[in-house]
């Protein structure tokens, strides 16, 4: 019963790791999303500078969010492959 128990509630664990899973999935579809807009004004910002030299604060704020964006980009990437590995290990140990 206690076995039957135990198994259950790894069977749970399991599913809710599956759904957070599929909700970082979510969020870096997002977040690739965000990254392709940033790149897109990033070339339109560029189109400004060679027209307007004055926009060169403007440009730098907007690589700096672009790297920022990167940055988190990477670390959900880590975060996921984290993840994967955790179910992983869990799916051979039941």
């Amino acid at each position: 019963m206690l076995l039957l128990l135990l198994l259950l509630l790894l069977l749970l664990l399991l599913l809710l790791l599956l759904l957070l899973l599929l909700q970082l999935l979510l969020l870096l579809h997002q977040l690739l999303i965000l990254l392709l807009l940033l790149l897109l004004l990033l070339l339109l910002q560029l189109l400004l500078l060679l027209l307007l030299p004055l926009q060169l604060l403007l440009l730098l704020l907007l690589l700096l969010l672009l790297l920022l964006v990167l940055l988190l980009l990477l670390l959900l990437l880590l975060l996921l492959l984290l993840l994967l590995l955790l179910l992983l290990v869990a799916a051979i140990f039941t």
